[in-house]
């Protein structure tokens, strides 16, 4: 029986906790080994509750931690690429929240510096992609099931006016574009297969915050569009429809899946309508998972980091679109 490779985890932060944590304890390749945190008191019970050996006070102490092989990393955004480099430097495989930098210039700098590594592998969490439904919406599309793929719709939103939550701070990178309008754009460009031609971007700032709360883009594939609105102040909710020539498809909980009850793909392809029930799983765990494996087998990671480089060059041009009022 193969060892399982050694996770650590940089930071207590919500999503390691209640996702991501979790699911690397049930992976079959992955033990979640150590966990640093600036507050280990209140780590001690994640710590108990997941048989995590290891809490350091620093992020440093786990770095430095020769039993770690790999680093999550879901601090939040402004931290992500300084603590992806040093991970590197320390010889850690990353796994790092979306997005992997600020702005497209900091991603193209852990791009060059990854070259220094190349043994080392990294990758951005997009779990969303791993998930069975959307294999399955993207194999759909490739064997045409949908006639000729013409337009993405995309809605994400929820409800978020806390003044502490690093959401809407926006010096750590807080916004809706970042936090969620990301995922449209990322499964915009999974589904085309392509990198948008030119976008258009209108965003509307809170005037208390400064930071996004109400996001839509166009995104110009040229042989089709994607459109989408992110939000931080609407009623929560997420829905994707994938529309053709001959018909569509419409996953109805694309990014937040369940792990603990079926999801559901509904489709139409001319006159025939149906729904796909998935098998429950925990995509937070494929995703663990899948990296472990690239790991082991010093194969390709599903994300590579040129894929991070161009989201966040989507996600720049829509800012810019917005401050100029036009297509960019």
């Amino acid at each position: 029986m193969v060892e399982k490779l050694k996770w650590g985890v940089l930071g207590n932060a919500t999503i390691a906790r209640k996702c991501v944590i979790p699911a690397i304890c049930k992976s079959c390749n992955g033990d979640m080994y150590a966990l640093a945190t600036c507050s280990p008191d209140q780590a001690a019970s994640v710590a108990s509750d997941h048989q995590i050996d290891r809490i350091y006070d620093n992020y440093d102490a786990l770095l430095v931690d020769p039993r770690v092989d790999l680093v999550y990393i879901p601090l939040p955004n402004h931290l992500h690429l300084p603590w992806t480099l040093k991970a590197l430097e320390a010889g850690k495989h990353v796994l790092c929240e979306k997005p992997l930098a600020m702005t497209a210039a900091e991603a193209h700098q852990l791009l060059d510096t990854a070259e220094k590594y190349p043994k080392l592998k990294i990758m951005e969490a997009f779990m969303y992609r791993h998930h069975p439904q959307w294999q399955r919406a993207r194999q759909m599309v490739d064997d045409g099931k949908i006639g000729e793929l013409r337009t993405i719709q995309t809605f994400f939103s929820y409800y978020n006016a806390d003044t502490a939550n690093i959401r809407n701070i926006a010096e750590l990178g807080g916004g809706g574009l970042m936090d969620i309008g990301c995922y449209c754009i990322s499964l915009s460009r999974f589904i085309f297969g392509a990198e948008p031609s030119r976008v258009c971007g209108i965003i509307e700032f809170d005037p208390q915050f400064k930071t996004d709360r109400l996001t839509s883009g166009i995104l110009d594939f040229d042989r089709g569009t994607s459109t989408f609105t992110c939000a931080t102040q609407l009623v929560p909710f997420q829905r994707v429809n994938i529309f053709g020539t001959d018909g569509r498809v419409e996953i109805e909980i694309p990014f937040n899946a369940p792990p603990d009850r079926p999801c559901k793909l509904t489709y139409q392809h001319g006159t025939e309508s149906g729904e796909i029930l998935f098998d429950i799983c925990d995509q937070y765990t494929i995703q663990g998972e899948l990296f472990s494996k690239a790991i082991r087998d010093d194969s390709e990671v599903p994300t590579p980091i040129d894929d991070a480089v161009a989201n966040m060059k989507v996600i720049d041009a829509l800012v810019k679109s917005a401050e100029n009022g036009t297509w960019f």
